[in-house]
């Protein structure tokens, strides 16, 4: 896995070895960032269930201002350390070791606001149910906030709307696929 574009274009980045993460690949990381380059610059980024930290790297080597890369597995959160010195973009990142909804409190209490929200949970548990389920009232998001979500090609949104969040856009590949989503308005 390498860093495609921007400051720290083709460094390669450590991964590490488990069943609960699966760095997505260079094409998939390649086409998701022309679809969301234009909303890079200046953003600040969440990047949940970040694994060893390569999509928020590649935001933030693409001009995103911060990043924020949430983590529970102690093994992945040293690998997101290593690769964040490496690139040398770790001033301008904010590495959470946790699960996703209880840092959403924590970010919440600390008055930040994301442009951008990015999570590539574990498949087939519904933890990005839960998390949308957090986000629908969080102050961490508002209506201009883009939410991409990886998921496998059968994970199911039908219950975004009932949260209050639409889904617009949904890019398939040819295993998983980026679904893309906003808070309506209140």
């Amino acid at each position: 896995m390498r860093v495609i574009a921007g400051t720290a274009r083709s460094l390669k980045l450590e991964t590490i070895d488990s069943m609960d993460t699966r760095p997505t690949t260079d094409r998939i990381k390649e086409t998701l960032f022309n679809m969301i380059n234009p909303e890079l610059a200046g953003c600040t980024f969440l990047d949940l269930f970040s694994g060893s930290g390569g999509i928020a790297i590649e935001a933030l080597s693409r001009g995103a201002d911060s990043a924020y890369l949430v983590e529970q597995n102690k093994k992945a959160v040293d690998c997101i350390n290593r690769n964040l010195k490496f690139t040398h973009l770790d001033r301008k990142a904010v590495v959470i070791a946790g699960d996703a909804v209880s840092s959403i409190d924590r970010l919440e209490r600390n008055g930040v606001q994301f442009d951008i929200v990015f999570m590539d949970p574990p498949y087939g548990r519904l933890l990005e149910q839960r998390v949308l389920m957090r986000l629908a009232n969080s102050s961490v998001i508002d209506s201009d906030t883009t939410i991409i979500i990886e998921s496998d090609l059968n994970t199911d949104y039908e219950y975004a709307d009932k949260l209050g969040f639409e889904v617009y856009k949904v890019k398939k590949y040819k295993t998983n696929k980026h679904t893309f989503l906003y808070r309506r308005q209140i």
